[in-house]
């Protein structure tokens, strides 16, 4: 499939918030409802607001692949095949996400698995009266639940059965601020910060020079409310956690992240995950795998990890860091 996608040279729904960026001159913003979520890109160094248009039509260009919803996108093609497709061509960006989503499915051994959209389609957190799904038909879905059942070559995605569908979700947004960043660097742009629904990614730091601060939200707090913040120049922060997307019922807090092996929301003590990281494609995709992991186990992972860091929030409030994570930490301005 072809796609007019440029090739430049180059959810706790966690609300992380810009602060005390001071006050650079004439700073350009513009934002909109895209990839199911609020997209903000603001510039600091560049008045020139095609910049932000183009970076806009990009958002709308990637949904158009890797949105599972949007009729004729790369996924939707994928979940909606004719029985028998063994395998099918799309594009190079999304077969190049499916591949990431495989590699931080592998990673965790299934905790964080792109393949749960059988399930996951299940339960729906926007309905005016959300609800959790039946348990048989959960259970009957769980079987068509495993990466191991997908994999990429080339640009050709295979299948081992007809019921395998994919949900990209976790890792899409975090792959298309990096191509966003990829693009304003290209023209130019040396200081900026690109938010996506809480995927937040530096373009440099301040114009004055100094590093961008960012807020990490309280769970379940207003989203002026943070529990921490980091000083960061070009690096990406993300957050996965229960109030992303919930409800309760019955007095138990449902959320969106799903665990591949039972189909229900994980129960594991935390609240919240904060990835640190270079690119947003693996913070993105960690923040999830973290989670998914529990606290010991992601721990363990981020530790092992080159350039990558991470808090944990337990539902006691308390907050976890990785080696090294402290030393990010500021106090805002």
């Amino acid at each position: 499939m072809k796609t007019k996608i440029k090739k430049i040279a180059i959810y706790m729904f966690a609300v992380l918030c810009l602060q005390g960026c001071g006050k650079p001159a004439e700073p350009i913003t513009k934002s909109g409802f895209l990839l199911n979520t609020f997209v903000t890109l603001t510039v600091y160094d560049n008045d020139q607001q095609e910049v932000l248009e183009e970076c806009m039509d990009l958002c709308r260009e990637y949904e158009e692949l890797l949105s599972k919803t949007v009729e004729g996108s790369d996924v939707y093609r994928i979940n909606h095949r004719e029985a028998g497709t063994r395998e099918m061509e799309v594009s190079e960006e999304t077969a190049e996400v499916i591949e990431k989503g495989l590699y931080y499915s592998r990673l965790s051994g299934g905790a964080f698995d792109i393949t749960i959209e059988p399930v996951s389609s299940l339960w729906d957190f926007t309905a005016a009266e959300p609800k959790v799904p039946d348990q048989e038909l959960i259970s009957q879905n769980l079987k068509n639940v495993g990466y191991e059942k997908i994999s990429v070559s080339g640009n050709n995605v295979l299948f081992q059965d007809d019921e395998t569908r994919i949900d990209l979700g976790a890792i899409a947004k975090g792959y298309i601020a990096d191509r966003l960043k990829e693009y304003l660097e290209s023209q130019g742009v040396e200081s900026a910060i690109i938010n996506l629904g809480g995927n937040v990614l530096c373009v440099g730091g301040r114009p004055d020079g100094k590093d961008f601060q960012i807020g990490i939200q309280k769970p379940y707090g207003e989203r002026s409310e943070t529990v921490a913040a980091v000083a960061v120049n070009g690096m990406s922060v993300v957050s996965s956690g229960v109030y992303e997307r919930h409800f309760v019922q019955d007095g138990i807090n449902y959320h969106h992240i799903l665990d591949p092996s039972t189909g229900y929301p994980y129960e594991n003590g935390l609240t919240e995950v904060t990835i640190l990281s270079e690119k947003s494609v693996d913070g993105d995709g960690l923040s999830t795998t973290c989670f998914s992991l529990g606290l010991e186990k992601g721990m363990e992972l981020v530790d092992s990890l080159e350039g990558v860091w991470g808090i944990f929030i337990t539902e006691d409030g308390e907050l976890h860091y990785s080696e090294g994570m402290e030393d990010w930490l500021v106090d805002v301005e």
